[in-house]
């Protein structure tokens, strides 16, 4: 789906996304990778599981743990013979902080054990689990894939660069808090859980690049947006290259002045989430009920691997829109 900032919606397939784009306009892509983050297990004589989520320190890991009603801190939880995980600490909203032993026995076993964390609306497992990475997964990091990426393939990459559209790239560990339901009625309330972010130097230059030959900015996915406006913010407090690197909170939702993103890549999303959120921050919540509504009349694929949309921004949510210089430009 084609949604421009006014007049009509488009419908084509992904295919032509290089004609979509502009000679001299800058993709930009989540490299993060997803963890094999599911331990399964057997407790109590009953299947349990453990989801990754971050690593805190060495063999310390923030998780969730399912049925985790009887966990204390205190217990241990035998995953494999000679592998434990002792809770260190519970903490609001469910989550465990695990301190597996021995020493650097996760790290060894993890590939042979751990699965894809597939989101809990896929009943069956992957048989092979490349399926839930991208093509330009590197950095392992995630708890799920930055499913705007999924489209993405080898020969795609090849068109994008003859139809002189670069691709850059960072990286945004995904925790599940950005998946998670909003529950609270009014939006500021809602606190987002904090994601490792890096934007590498060559992606800094990239994008300094493309303004200066006055190409756009595509971020492809809600998390690459995230990242790019995360970092735009704190440079705008001064913090130089420094902002380019660290965990971001950020709760992006309709108010926000984007400062980097020209053009947003993504799928469709849930009711109630913050990816929604995001999506009417930066399109305009009426131009989004207008698009979902047509992309349910024409039978779109929601969720991580469905159908996507490329969305221009609303008229004023730029910082550009009110005369501002664009952060890097």
């Amino acid at each position: 789906m084609v949604v421009p900032a006014q007049g009509a919606i488009g419908h084509e397939d992904f295919d032509i996304l290089p004609r979509l784009l502009r000679p001299g306009d800058l993709l930009v892509v989540n490299d993060t990778r997803v963890l094999p983050a599911r331990l399964r297990f057997q407790w109590n004589e009953k299947e349990a599981e453990v989801l990754l989520l971050r690593q805190e320190r060495a063999d310390v890991w923030e998780a969730l743990v399912r049925p985790g009603k009887r966990v204390r801190p205190g217990t241990r939880l035998q995953l494999r013979p000679g592998l434990w995980a002792d809770v260190v600490s519970r903490q609001p909203g469910g989550l465990f902080s695990l301190r597996f032993s021995p020493a650097g026995r996760l790290s060894a076993l993890l590939p042979e054990i751990g699965e894809a964390p597939l989101p809990p609306y896929i009943k069956e497992r992957l048989q092979d689990p490349e399926r839930y990475q991208t093509v330009f997964a590197r950095n392992p990091g995630s708890a799920a894939a930055p499913t705007a990426g999924l489209h993405f393939t080898d020969d795609m990459l090849a068109r994008l660069t003859t139809a002189h559209v670069e691709v850059a790239s960072l990286t945004l560990d995904i925790g599940l808090d950005t998946f998670q339901p909003l529950r609270v009625d009014n939006l500021e309330d809602h606190r987002m859980h904090s994601e490792f972010y890096a934007i590498p130097a060559t992606t800094r230059a990239a994008i300094d690049a493309a303004r200066e030959r006055e190409g756009r900015v595509v971020a492809v996915g809600t998390t690459s947006a995230r990242a790019l406006e995360a970092a735009a913010m704190r440079r705008d407090s001064g913090e130089g290259e420094a902002a380019d690197h660290g965990a971001t909170d950020i709760f992006i939702r309709p108010g926000h002045t984007w400062r980097e993103v020209d053009m947003l890549l993504t799928n469709f999303h849930l009711p109630r989430s913050t990816l929604l959120v995001l999506v009417s921050a930066f399109a305009g919540r009426e131009r989004v009920l207008e698009a979902y509504a047509e992309a349910i009349d024409r039978r779109y694929r929601f969720y991580s691997f469905g159908d996507a949309m490329l969305l221009e921004p609303a008229p004023g949510v730029r910082a550009t829109d009110a005369g501002n210089a664009t952060p890097g430009a």
